[in-house]
């Protein structure tokens, strides 16, 4: 950092006043020589401490949990919801996220600060604000989702991102894709997003908006998607096209999904036809950007591994040499919880700009908890 040790101890000790973060002495290793003069303390962020509230919001479910700092998922709740305007409706799932956050509240520990709100949405998120301008698989058209976060929860920062982004902001930081310079993530579930970092920047676009890769245009005389066009990659990939090739209804969500996938002979080719748009999908995004990494996540992450070797023949095909042999195809180590911890890093915002603002004024009257919808 280009600091002296003494202004790194007296930082550090700040921030341990704070309850930020925890000095411990490390463990002796016998297998080193011993050196002169006292081992520094080991510092780690104080995850028992100060928490956040983070939530992946998705067609079928709603996953919701308190997060540490450092990135430890302490507590979570998962309910699944029926797919269906009735229940997708912005006051019904404001509504649920209370109730959940109320759940993961309850079982916190004594003394734990929550700072801070935020949540991944499947749809066109307006940076700035929260607004969701558009998410087609949850019937949204410009839903002020951050102002009604904020209305309701006002005593912590609330945050909303593209669930995409998000989970492409975890790996980055805490997964497969740490000290990786050029990423792109790929969120397949119901709809398909996707997010990028090019230059070890991430590519957000002048309204908050790039990187919605499930809208690309594959297949100009393909079915009709939910955003209104025809064709996009998401119709040939996304959830549904995967439940048409295992012959199961629309209305199957992501646990019935697991099942089927699990019954799947080796070698079978049900999902060929999916690998290949998988694959030349991917193509004429590393033809464009030429990324070290591609990470293939959502329940898409299950799917891979029975369509890779069409998905990687596919690529080759239609991808130019040069990109093609530089990209790398891996899943989220961070697994189905890659947009949820994604969320959580967003709600870290203004803990991160300025802890002592965030945490010097000790916790305030009823922080950290989730107050009933205002009149």
């Amino acid at each position: 950092m280009g600091l002296n040790r003494s202004t790194i101890g007296a930082l550090v000790s700040e921030l341990a006043g704070l309850g930020a973060v925890h000095e411990h002495r490390p463990e002796a290793d016998p297998s080193r020589p011993a050196t002169a003069g006292r081992p520094s303390l080991r510092v780690v962020p104080a995850a028992d401490r100060v928490q956040v509230l983070a939530a992946d919001i998705a067609v079928d479910r709603i996953v919701v949990a308190l997060i540490g700092l450092g990135g430890t998922v302490v507590t979570r709740r998962r309910r699944r919801r029926t797919i269906g305007p009735a229940s997708s409706g912005p006051a019904q799932v404001l509504a649920v996220l209370g109730e959940m956050f109320d759940a993961v509240l309850a079982d916190r520990d004594p003394g734990v600060e929550v700072v801070g709100i935020g949540v991944a949405v499947p749809g066109v998120v307006r940076s700035r604000d929260g607004l969701v301008r558009f998410a087609p698989n949850l019937g949204w058209v410009d839903v002020p989702l951050g102002e009604m976060l904020r209305d309701r929860f006002g005593h912590l920062p609330s945050r909303v991102g593209n669930d995409a982004d998000l989970g492409l902001l975890a790996e980055h930081r805490r997964g497969a894709a740490r000290g990786i310079d050029d990423v792109v993530f790929l969120a397949g579930d119901v709809g398909v997003g996707g997010g990028m970092v090019l230059g070890g920047r991430p590519l957000i676009g002048a309204g908050g908006y790039a990187g919605e890769l499930g809208h690309m245009m594959i297949r100009p005389d393909g079915r009709r998607c939910r955003c209104g066009a025809h064709g996009c990659w998401e119709t040939e990939i996304g959830l549904p096209a995967v439940l048409r090739a295992l012959g199961l209804p629309e209305d199957t969500g992501s646990e019935g999904l697991s099942e089927a996938l699990a019954r799947v002979e080796p070698g079978s080719t049900v999902l060929d036809d999916v690998g290949r748009h998988l694959g030349l999908g991917m193509a004429s995004i590393v033809n464009l950007v030429n990324p070290r990494l591609f990470i293939v996540g959502g329940l898409l992450r299950e799917v891979y591994p029975l369509i890779e070797d069409v998905a990687r023949s596919a690529l080759a095909e239609a991808a130019l040499v040069a990109p093609g042999e530089q990209v790398r195809i891996d899943v989220p180590l961070l697994g189905g919880d890659a947009s949820l911890v994604g969320a959580s890093e967003l709600a870290w915002s203004d803990l991160l700009a300025d802890p002592t603002a965030v945490l010097g004024a000790g916790t305030a009257p009823g922080r950290g908890t989730v107050p009933r919808r205002r009149a």
